[in-house]
């Protein structure tokens, strides 16, 4: 349609009819004179709209399905999400609880034996120098990490620094077979050498040949001179066999270690030496041994009639009674007893009478 001057008049001649139509629409309220036209419009449209409307709330339904599941997907992968990092949270909660228990049983033990020590975490295990048995802890020479210091933890000896590099250093263990250290048993004082044998108990060979050792004896580190590679009186181990002497020079005994050299976590190194030897103060305490109560007993003689007595002379049985017996028995020594004591009545009658 051109923009012409005829145009532009019906075009304002269109909506001043509309706007018309629209007040009088609104001034006659439910009684409005285009209520008719409405209706009409609505028979002829009504149909086709329920039509487009049955064609198009199907795919707008799964529209909207898509959509929600879309959401519910999305809630479910946050729900993932935040459980992974629950397990994960309770996981290192666990953890954590674990390293502060070997912390604080490590601090023990140096606070008894007054050690000096440098706590290390181990963060790579393997032959790392052509030792079967090593592990890498992350301390070196910047934290005053010097070769050929003692290393332990909670439960007792670690091994010794072999390697030591800025930031790490290399612990060869005390199960190793190239390891050897210096022992001395508890309360004796009987003194050894003991090297390690892989996961085999520790192998000690006393000087004293006739040395009186058990199982269950505990044994310590000597300690070395000026104190390196070993420091005294870290807890080794507990004796789990001997071996008969046979005359030998010397004695070998097998020792468990305390420490469990394939689950290492937390380490620490003895940095400072202790000023005395704190003998067996490192031990663990040992736990107390009760006497068990001893069972009472009683001694029983049979006797020629069957009749069963104590150790005291009273008779407790018969070994000819039957079960019963004992209660007819009973019966009739009082049937007995009484009997025996009507003549007496009978005579306080006659003294009556």
């Amino acid at each position: 349609m051109r923009d012409t001057r005829e145009s532009r008049l019906l075009l304002v001649l269109l909506i001043a009819i509309a706007f018309a139509l629209i007040t009088v629409d609104i001034r006659g309220g439910e009684g409005s004179p285009v209520d008719g036209a409405r209706q009409a419009a609505a028979t002829v449209f009504g149909p086709v709209e329920n039509g487009v409307a049955a064609a198009v709330d199907p795919v707008g339904n799964a529209i909207g399905a898509v959509r929600d599941s879309g959401n519910r997907h999305d809630r479910i992968a946050t729900l993932e999400k935040e459980n992974a990092a629950l397990k994960a949270k309770l996981g290192s909660d666990d953890r954590t609880n674990s390293r502060v228990r070997q912390l604080d049983a490590m601090l023990k033990n140096a606070g008894a034996g007054q050690y000096g020590i440098k706590g290390a975490e181990v963060i790579a295990i393997g032959a790392a120098q052509g030792f079967s048995w090593t592990v890498t802890i992350d301390a070196g020479s910047n934290d005053g990490i010097r070769r050929d210091m003692t290393v332990l933890n909670g439960e007792g000896l670690v091994g010794r620094v072999t390697t030591v590099g800025p930031s790490t250093a290399t612990v060869l263990l005390a199960n190793d077979p190239d390891f050897t250290v210096g022992t001395r048993m508890e309360k004796t004082d009987e003194l050894g050498f003991a090297t390690g044998q892989g996961s085999r108990p520790l192998s000690v060979q006393f000087l004293n040949g006739k040395a009186k050792v058990k199982a269950g004896d505990r044994l310590v580190t000597f300690g070395s001179s000026k104190d390196k590679p070993f420091v005294p009186g870290v807890p080794v181990g507990e004796v789990v066999r001997v071996d008969p002497s046979g005359g030998a020079l010397t004695r070998t005994v097998y020792v468990k270690p305390y420490v469990g050299f394939t689950k290492l976590d937390i380490v620490g190194v003895v940095v400072q030496a202790p000023r005395q030897d704190p003998r067996d103060t490192v031990l663990p305490k040992q736990p107390v041994k009760t006497k068990p109560k001893p069972t009472p007993t009683v001694t029983v003689t049979v006797q020629p009639n069957g009749d069963l007595v104590d150790g005291s002379g009273k008779v407790v049985g018969n070994i000819n009674e039957k079960p019963g017996d004992g209660d007819a028995a009973g019966d009739a020594a009082g049937d007995q007893q009484g009997n025996a004591q009507q003549p007496d009545n009978a005579a306080d009658d006659q003294g009556q009478g």
